[in-house]
């Protein structure tokens, strides 16, 4: 089964080909083509990476705005030049897509009818920057090729089982019986890892208690028991929760109604605030990259430092906050752009742990690390760090779903 994976964002675009057989690999196969587009970058040109699985590699531009315009360009190159992968697009039996938010309704990945895209329409209110982008996705494959199936695996469905406690905000009653609650997102990632977590250490998934750590240019931590998600720091939008690369995590709602009512703020300004111009890049004026944080940091600028400081101070009272929901912890998992790549920041986090009984491994950790445990022999919980493979977890989804045998949506 050739399967391929879209992973569409506001301002990026990744794709994967994949092919699976009649069952289900034990260890993540390499991607037999995948690609990237850009638009942060440079304004008015996306920029293109391209790699396949017998080493041919393309970068290039092109001035193309619109995801469509931009998909079309895209599978085009799947099946021409050095970069072609199969022979015609029809070989494509399934292309799965990451949505953002499936709402309370969608607990799996589901196969794309025209409810479920209504479905996704309509959660657009409660995530705007995302779910039309992925309803275009769906949309623009159904031009390109046909009735070929999609199938949705959903960002929020991972967390879906959280207790009500921890779902339900101390509002009024009619705010939960209206949808607004803790959603929870970064699911596909979470989930990955924790399964990684299980193969790594050698035990069942369900004998486990994880902390998920996915640390990127957004952020989010989450608690796992048996499996399932008991507790997270996104809510009822990504905006809840850690300091992330542009987005401010949790502020005090007060400050909000201040800017409104003093300041003169529109909630169009402050919701531009909150997601593009606080996080990292507000605090330090320079970058939302951690790296460039550092570099300025270690060479004495003052508010970069901050910037790190507060990163840090949030990322740990977060993992003190979901470790209460667990009995114990078996293992602290860093993952994403900056949970593996950072060893600074692994380091900084783990610092707070030792009254808990967690130490890391300096060497270790200092190695640059791939799906490896880098805690100190003497340490009361392991601490690994996993590349998180989002897309290859989506293609399973899509495998388990519409291999020969299934019916719709499967449990996973």
């Amino acid at each position: 089964m050739k399967i391929l994976v879209l992973n569409s964002g506001s301002s990026s675009l990744k794709c994967c080909l994949y092919e699976i057989g009649e069952t289900l690999p034990s260890a993540v196969p390499k991607a037999l083509w995948e690609w990237a587009v850009d638009w942060t970058h440079r304004a008015g040109l996306a920029e293109i990476t391209l790699k396949t699985a017998h080493g041919a590699a393309l970068k290039s531009e092109t001035t193309a705005q619109t995801q469509t315009e931009v998909m079309g360009y895209m599978l085009e190159q799947l099946c021409q030049g050095e970069t072609q992968a199969i022979a015609q697009l029809s070989e494509i039996d399934v292309v799965g897509h990451r949505v953002v938010h499936g709402g309370t309704q969608y607990r799996e990945s589901e196969r794309v009818t025209a409810e479920v895209k209504q479905a996704i329409a309509d959660l657009a209110c409660f995530a705007p920057l995302h779910n039309p982008i992925n309803l275009e996705g769906i949309e623009t494959i159904e031009q390109i090729l046909g009735d070929v199936p999609q199938v949705a695996v959903f960002d929020t469905a991972f967390h879906r089982q959280i207790p009500l406690a921890a779902t339900v905000y101390p509002g009024p009653y009619a705010w939960y019986e209206q949808g607004i609650q803790r959603y929870g997102f970064h699911g596909i990632s979470h989930q990955y890892c924790a399964e990684r977590a299980a193969q790594l250490l050698e035990r069942p998934l369900d004998d486990l208690r994880l902390i998920v750590c996915h640390l990127g240019n957004g952020c989010s931590v989450s608690a796992i028991r048996h499996g399932h998600s008991v507790d997270t720091t996104m809510g009822f939008t990504p905006l809840e929760g850690l300091m992330m690369g542009t987005r401010s995590g949790s502020v005090d709602p007060g400050i909000l109604i201040y800017l409104l009512r003093q300041a003169g703020y529109s909630p169009d300004q402050l919701e531009d605030i909150l997601n593009r111009k606080s996080g990292l890049k507000g605090i330090s004026g320079l970058s939302a990259d951690m790296r460039q944080i550092t570099e300025a940091a270690a060479a004495g600028n003052s508010r970069a430092q901050l910037a790190f400081d507060l990163f840090i101070h949030r990322l740990r009272a977060s993992i003190g906050a979901v470790l209460l929901s667990l009995d114990r912890l078996d293992a602290l998992i860093f993952t994403a752009g900056i949970g593996e790549n950072s060893a600074l920041v692994r380091a900084a986090a783990c610092d707070a742990l030792d009254v808990w009984g967690i130490k890391l491994d300096s060497q270790l950790n200092d190695a640059s690390p791939v799906d490896q445990d880098i805690a100190h022999a003497e340490s009361r919980s392991r601490v690994l760090v996993i590349h998180t493979q989002e897309d290859w977890a989506i293609a399973q989804d899509c495998w388990r779903i519409l291999s020969p045998g299934s019916i719709g949506a499967v449990e996973r």
